[in-house]
């Protein structure tokens, strides 16, 4: 009888282990938006992450979209990942020296990242960026500390960052796509000069984007440069030119009269 029941457990564990296991459910699958109002808002703030240049024209003044640094409208791991970040506001903000809303983070985006200015917070774009990234952190505890695989990981380089070294890299490893100049194009977003991110944005700290870079880029072959060599290229990119936060720049928003809320 035991040699039954032996033979019956490899059996099983045989047949188990011929079988995959079942792909995990995509992130933002279009097809499992919900119908309704609260859905084409959630389609729209995609919509406007990943082609914000063509919907939000009059608030984005560098020449790329928010999916440049939200990859995979942002549900790429470790590449400007949304998902749970819901959770995470109102938080402390070190920067405004104040608690923020997820709006506030928003507008950071749009004044520093895009070099631009933000929508009104009762807007239908800011409403439907902030209904999308809610979507994204559906099932996420409220105040759960973020997911470290998710999270972009910042790391020390072995030696001292090199734009020398960096510049050879950026020659060899980003020039085709971001350009000589760093200008960008159409479908690669500037690095440096005018129409770039400007000198308050996040990725303008050598740390954050030679994190970014180290897990993101080349965009065909992610995860291939060693972290010196993605602290040496963002080195080489951040000595250059691009243009001045203006943080004394008022910024308002049209009134609307009581009966509008």
């Amino acid at each position: 009888m035991k040699k039954l029941t032996l033979l019956f457990a490899v059996i099983v564990l045989a047949a188990c282990a011929g079988q995959s296991a079942p792909a995990p459910a995509p992130i933002y699958d279009e097809k499992a938006v919900p119908a309704g109002p609260a859905g084409d808002m959630i389609r729209y703030g995609r919509e406007l992450i990943v082609n914000t240049r063509a919907h939000m024209r009059g608030y984005v003044l560098a020449n790329f979209d928010c999916a440049a640094c939200h990859i995979a409208g942002g549900t790429k791991p470790k590449g400007g990942s949304f998902v749970g970040i819901y959770g995470q506001f109102p938080q402390w903000n070190a920067r405004a020296k104040r608690t923020i809303a997820l709006h506030d983070r928003l507008a950071e985006c749009f004044l520093y990242s895009m070099n631009g200015k933000p929508p009104a917070y009762n807007s239908r774009e800011m409403i439907a960026l902030v209904a999308y990234i809610a979507y994204l952190s559906r099932g996420t505890q409220v105040g759960a500390t973020p997911d470290p695989s998710v999270k972009l990981t910042k790391f020390a380089p072995p030696q001292p960052a090199s734009a020398q070294r960096g510049s050879a890299l950026y020659a060899q490893k980003c020039a085709a796509c971001h350009g000589a100049t760093g200008a960008g194009s159409a479908a690669f977003p500037p690095l440096w000069g005018p129409k770039s991110f400007n000198g308050g944005a996040g990725m303008h700290r050598l740390a954050t984007m030679a994190a970014f870079v180290r897990y993101n880029m080349p965009e065909n072959a992610p995860g291939s440069l060693t972290p010196q060599e993605a602290y040496d290229v963002s080195a080489f990119i951040l000595r250059h030119a691009r243009p001045k936060f203006e943080g004394t720049r008022p910024v308002g928003f049209p009134v609307f009269p009581a009966k509008y809320f």
